[in-house]
């Protein structure tokens, strides 16, 4: 059984000691960075690598692929999708949701051509003016109303395409003045402000099949911890009082915002909440500790996991990529960033 981790690796194709460190944990998937990509057909090569060292045809594989600054695999071999707040900035919000779900069903035709079947999209964090640009421009926009409309429409795109979305950062990332690769941002909006703009869209797309937490702290909800390491917020607000009953995975312990030894991290995440630890930058001294923390998929974990991947079970559904690219370029809406 696969354990409830996800990492990643350090280059193009994987070395004798990550082969053997895949064989011997197992992780649930490995996700994929700019530095593992090159063109598809070494994409390709290696997600069937590291299908082949963990003995699983089904294992997933991950990448952030939301289109402007934030996509892994781009040109000259891919295009350059555009950033999310483009979308209602140059169309009619009636028009913005037929490109939004064209976009999601191109993205999803790319990647499952090498062998990637998870997307760590939509993000569904609510822009404000004070927005950090670590989220910036990957926000749909100020209005939670038009991010939930928009978020969907990538989260059912994706979904027809045959990959599995990932929404995040739960419960909203928008409000934050940090960066949470370099420091742990803290939040002291009050509870009424974060319930009217921040949880909306999350709330709207509850129905999610998995979703990624946020490294911030909301003084709020729980002073003491980010919401990844918060169980008042993962198991009180985001399944309590969501409803959220999907695949619920930290974002990267490698950021950070968080401290301490990748162990107790993992450890920490996995006490308040999260049924997956995800660990990104491919260093083996830390991911080993995340793994040897990181427990078997079974129970409630394991069966989230097989409820969000039965969401994809069926393949992509019919779609002329040909055409949809046409009719992309028919409602104005050129693929460049």
């Amino acid at each position: 059984m696969a354990r409830a981790f996800v990492c990643g690796c350090k280059d193009l194709r994987l070395d004798a000691e990550e082969r053997a460190f895949l064989r011997q944990t197992d992780p649930f998937g490995l996700i994929l960075f700019k530095r593992n990509v090159s063109d598809p057909a070494q994409v390709k090569a290696l997600t069937s690598e590291f299908r082949d060292a963990v003995g699983r045809g089904e294992a997933t594989v991950w990448v952030d692929q939301e289109g402007g600054r934030v996509q892994r695999l781009g040109p000259p071999h891919w295009p350059s999708y555009p950033a999310a707040q483009r979308f209602l900035a140059e169309r009619p919000r009636e028009r913005a949701a037929e490109a939004v779900r064209l976009v999601a069903l191109l993205i999803a035709h790319d990647l499952r051509e090498v062998g990637i079947n998870v997307d760590c999209a939509p993000v569904l964090d609510v822009a404000d003016d004070l927005t950090h640009a670590v989220i910036g421009t990957r926000a749909y926009g100020k209005d939670p109303v038009d991010v939930a409309e928009l978020g969907r429409a990538m989260m059912e795109g994706l979904i027809d395409g045959g990959v599995l979305p990932v929404v995040k950062h739960v419960p909203g990332h928008g409000r934050a003045r940090a960066d949470s690769h370099l420091e742990l941002p803290t939040v002291e909006a009050s509870r009424a402000e974060l319930e009217a703009r921040d949880f909306a869209p999350f709330r709207a797309l509850r129905d999610a099949p998995a979703a990624m937490t946020a490294h911030v702290v909301y003084t709020a909800l729980d002073p003491s911890a980010p919401a990844t390491l918060s169980r008042p917020i993962l198991e009180g607000l985001i399944r309590g009082e969501f409803g959220f009953d999907g695949l619920l995975v930290s974002d990267d312990l490698s950021m950070k915002a968080l401290s301490g030894d990748f162990s107790a991290r993992a450890g920490a995440a996995f006490a308040a909440g999260c049924n997956i630890a995800l660990h990104c930058n491919g260093d083996l001294a830390e991911a080993r500790p995340v793994a040897e923390a990181s427990p078997e998929l079974a129970g409630e974990s394991l069966r989230r996991a097989e409820a969000a991947l039965a969401r994809i079970a069926g393949g992509p559904r019919p779609f002329d990529v040909a055409e949809g690219r046409a009719r992309l370029a028919e409602i104005e809406f050129a693929t460049t960033a």
